[in-house]
């Protein structure tokens, strides 16, 4: 098998890091003050077994019941744990590609197969797409909403069709949810009561800029969540000192949002001077950019002047990939050196 390849994590600081979608504003100050409460004596003994402070908050944050909520060690062991627990070795996960590479190594681990359909032209999801892993016999999909690497967001009503169509469960994928346009008035948690086949997944990575504390959660009906919360889950898979920061960041989501409203702006503006330079991207819903560099440049190429001058961005040599660059939406100020980089770059290059 062929394993995960993160994006690069520097030890230097002075690094314009745009590789790996990370939030580029610091969490909230509640959780700086959850932090400096904690002790030694607080890592004594072992954590909340399933984290239900934290469940209950994500609960009445979502409109949910407390068991309509998971807390795993990360978004990816919330994927990890739907493979184990709804496709057995030698049955299919469906993807559409391109996608979130570490979906087929997690399936590859699992000893299970991967049905992969191509998405279309506007990187939206094939009219087909349920249909035809109905044909392929898949237990379980998952779609990431908004997609990545693109950033185009699939509508709830387009999510509804799948899941009331497919025979298996539906998993979608919402690491970047926060970054949704708050006029698109996006919520898909009501499919969780809609339908009994659905999954939902959370994180604390990108929108609460709790990269480095892996913790996420699902959300699904009782049906879907029990035997993974209390059969394949791994025994205290959250840590006291992550169960204690993504409460109180999630208790202060008012302070969350105003990052989300500045990646947002910054990501209009940013998508807008690259225009301008030529380079064309879909209309993301993500704090990332998927920019087609112009055709008489090599993509490849671009990316390692820009590692030259310590500015990070994301190259992935895949099919439908090879013209384009994944560019992290940064602080104004390092979207303007990765811009001025670019500009060089570019000129040189003519």
């Amino acid at each position: 098998m062929e394993g995960y390849i993160p994006g690069e994590q520097p030890i230097d600081q002075s690094v314009v890091k745009l590789n790996t979608n990370e939030n580029p504003y610091p969490a909230s100050d509640a959780v700086a003050r959850a932090l400096s409460k904690i002790t030694v004596e607080d890592l004594r003994r072992y954590p909340a077994p399933i984290a239900n402070k934290f469940r209950q908050v994500a609960a009445d944050y979502h409109g949910v019941e407390i068991d309509n909520i998971i807390p795993t060690n990360g978004g990816d062991e919330f994927l990890r744990l739907t493979i184990a627990t709804f496709v057995d070795q030698h049955q299919t996960l469906g993807i559409a590609e391109p996608g979130y590479s570490l979906y087929p190594v997690l399936a590859q681990a699992q000893g299970c197969q991967v049905t992969r359909v191509a998405l279309q032209q506007d990187w939206n999801l094939d009219v087909d797409f349920a249909s035809r892993l109905n044909d392929a016999n898949a237990n379980l999909m998952f779609i990431v909403n908004p997609h990545a690497p693109s950033g185009i967001l699939t509508p709830v009503d387009r999510l509804a069709e799948i899941a009331n169509e497919f025979c298996g469960v539906v998993v979608i994928d919402e690491a970047y949810v926060d970054f949704i346009e708050p006029g698109l008035a996006y919520n898909s948690v009501p499919l969780i009561n809609e339908f009994d086949n659905v999954l939902i997944l959370r994180t604390m990575s990108k929108g609460y800029s709790l990269a480095g504390l892996r913790f996420g959660y699902g959300i699904g009906p009782i049906s879907l969540l029990e035997p993974m919360l209390y059969k394949t889950r791994d025994s205290y898979n959250t840590d006291t000192i992550s169960q204690l920061l993504a409460t109180a960041a999630l208790l202060a989501v008012d302070d969350a949002a105003i990052t989300w409203k500045n990646v947002i702006a910054d990501r209009t503006k940013l998508k807008r001077k690259l225009a301008e330079m030529g380079l064309s991207c879909p209309d993301s819903q993500s704090n990332f950019l998927l920019a087609t560099v112009p055709t008489d440049n090599d993509a490849a190429n671009i990316y390692q002047c820009l590692k030259d001058q310590n500015i990070l961005v994301r190259y992935f040599d895949l099919p439908h990939l090879q013209d384009k660059l994944r560019l992290s939406i940064g602080t104004p100020e390092q979207n303007q050196q990765l811009l001025d980089a670019l500009g060089r770059i570019l000129h040189k290059n003519h």
